[in-house]
């Protein structure tokens, strides 16, 4: 069983999230670093053998020139790359009916739509564009039950036009709200024009605490947030949010 870490519970206190999950993004990282290693060499073993053909076709300056700028140029992937796959633990706020964030972002829509997955028609949405510079590890905003996990394919377009929350490839999770019983919650994990690739950890039957590592969207993206239409927003456009911690809406039993 996974740990789950508490404080003392006196009012307006926080608890840290579920560990479950911890170190998933590191290993993303790691895996795609490994990669970037593999092209490195390929890249610098032909350098080497344009090199040792004729030093006509690459001078040793050249050669030793090249090596260093795809050194450097893997060395600032590896920067960057380690600093967007940074996962820090959430301190989830107590408190029966409140939904946190499922994504480190900017709030910029704020309406109702359709979604007939897990809400099953009119509700309110609320959707959070993630940039490069973002924490890109999602977390579940309610306590409950996975109802639903569903992948679709799309396409690939600019996650600041809204219109990619539509026609991009995305994953849809949904849950069942449990403390207290509130109903169906949904996130949708969006791709963008760089995020080719959303990483789901949960599956359907499987039951999260509220602030749970749920998923990875690799590089710019944008998550809705999908709630009853009773919810109460407690979020603005503009405001900048933290996964797992920010409150976003508070729910009636």
């Amino acid at each position: 069983m996974h740990r789950i870490w508490t404080l003392p519970t006196a009012p307006g206190h926080l608890y840290a999230a579920t560990v479950k999950h911890k170190g998933k993004a590191q290993t993303a990282f790691r895996r795609m670093m490994l990669r970037a290693l593999g092209v490195y060499w390929v890249l610098g073993l032909i350098l080497v053998a344009v090199h040792l053909v004729g030093d006509r076709f690459l001078p040793s300056g050249l050669l030793i020139a090249g090596v260093l700028g795809i050194t450097g140029l893997l060395a600032a992937f590896a920067l960057f790359a380690g600093y967007f796959f940074r996962d820090p633990d959430a301190q989830v706020p107590p408190g029966p009916g409140l939904v946190v964030s499922p994504a480190h972002g900017t709030v910029d829509v704020i309406d109702e739509v359709d979604e007939p997955l897990i809400l099953g028609g009119r509700c309110r949405r609320v959707s959070i564009f993630l940039s490069v510079f973002n924490v890109h590890v999602q977390q579940a905003p309610v306590a409950g039950p996975v109802t639903l996990v569903r992948h679709t394919p799309g396409q690939f377009l600019n996650a600041l036009k809204l219109e990619s929350a539509a026609l991009n490839e995305n994953v849809v999770i949904g849950f069942q709200a449990s403390e207290p019983d509130c109903g169906p919650v949904a996130i949708k994990l969006i791709t963008g024009l760089i995020a080719r690739r959303i990483v789901p950890w949960v599956q359907t039957g499987d039951v999260v605490a509220k602030g749970e590592r749920v998923s990875l969207i690799q590089f710019g993206s944008r998550v809705d947030l999908y709630l009853p239409l009773k919810a109460r927003i407690a979020v603005s456009l503009g405001d900048r949010v933290v996964g797992g911690e920010t409150v976003m809406a508070r729910l009636d039993g």
